[in-house]
């Protein structure tokens, strides 16, 4: 649900350290084989789209908590979808120690 606003906010954010980053059994299974090396473009664009502010597909509370989170230290959650309509989340850790790529249905 990225709204003009939303966009225009996350190309002026710095990125944030995303310490180790993980992926579940199941997002790798249907991200990465179902998907092939596209899956793999898929979830590094969106990768670098988590780090520079662009939360993806959440709703504009979210959107603003995350906002906060990154200045004050909370968890970060981004929400994507491929080209084949596959959802999936990146969750950056409050304390930056870790970022994992997982299913919804996996949280």
């Amino acid at each position: 649900m990225e709204t003009k606003n939303n966009r225009n906010r996350f190309e002026k954010r710095a990125s944030f350290p995303l310490g180790s980053v993980y992926i579940t059994r199941g997002a790798s299974a249907e991200l990465c084989r179902q998907e092939g090396p596209a899956g793999d473009e898929e979830v590094r664009e969106a990768i670098a789209r988590h780090m520079r502010g662009d939360w993806g597909d959440v709703c504009d509370a979210d959107w603003q908590e995350n906002d906060f989170s990154v200045t004050n230290g909370f968890r970060i959650l981004s929400s994507y979808r491929t080209k084949a309509g596959i959802k999936f989340w990146i969750i950056t850790e409050a304390d930056r120690s870790a970022t994992t790529i997982l299913l919804p249905e996996e949280y």
